[in-house]
């Protein structure tokens, strides 16, 4: 039997078990996030996906749905909590928008415009982050990544290779290649992996395809990155 809460004054329905992340974009509502993905265990790293629930702060995508519960999303409130966590991750790397080979594709990039974000706001810190250029068929540009271990998991969890890891603490968190030279020339990671296909932003870039499809004919160029909750839903 169908269960029911209320989202932003909109009644939503879910199935035991489902988030409210789950139950939302089933029912075709956005909740902005970076660091969730449908095929693995809800990680709540990015914090864009909170909302209130009775009052209180939670991750949506670790949330399990309850009935009768009200929650909050689509607020000035959070909102401005969501914009001021997208700027940071902007000053945190070296995002060049214009000229990078994923804008367009890109989720970071894409939540911003829905954020209406319109500058950094904080100093950037211009981190000196390697770029690996070993492989024959990928390379890394670790200074776009946002820490969402999407690829970690994939690698952990689909693809039974452990190719990534987060290294380090706090502010010094940083992505790694699990390999004795930290090159990923020396791992078995292929473009066919589960971990290739997942990254947000443009860590994980294919060698030879990067302007393949024209800015200005991408996914986030056509829609704005709201409509993915309906696409998933879609799809389902």
């Amino acid at each position: 039997m169908s269960q029911t809460f209320i989202l932003d004054g909109k009644t939503i329905s879910f199935a035991d078990g489902q988030t409210i992340m789950q139950a939302a974009t089933q029912a075709r509502v956005f909740i902005p996030h970076l660091c969730y993905h449908p095929d693995f265990k809800p990680h709540g790293s990015c914090k864009l996906c909170t909302v209130k629930v009775n009052g209180r702060q939670t991750a949506s995508c670790t949330m399990r749905a309850i009935a009768g519960m009200v929650v909050e999303s689509d607020t000035p409130e959070i909102n401005a909590e969501r914009l001021a966590l997208t700027q940071m991750l902007f000053v945190e790397g070296n995002h060049f928008c214009p000229s990078c080979e994923q804008s367009g594709n890109c989720q970071l990039q894409a939540t911003a415009y829905h954020l209406g974000m319109m500058s950094p706001h904080f100093d950037h810190f211009f981190p000196n982050r390697a770029v690996d250029a070993s492989h024959p068929d990928v390379l890394l540009d670790f200074n776009r990544c946002i820490l969402c271990s999407l690829c970690v998991r994939a690698s952990r969890d689909v693809d039974g290779k452990n190719v990534f890891a987060l290294s380090g603490r706090g502010i010094k968190t940083h992505l790694i290649v699990n390999a004795k030279s930290g090159q990923l020339a020396d791992t078995n990671f292929t473009l066919d992996d589960k971990a290739a296909h997942v990254c947000p932003v443009g860590v994980i870039l294919k060698k030879r395809r990067g302007f393949a499809v024209p800015i200005g004919e991408r996914t986030y160029d056509k829609q704005p990155i709201s409509a993915t909750a309906k696409a998933v839903a879609e799809e389902r």
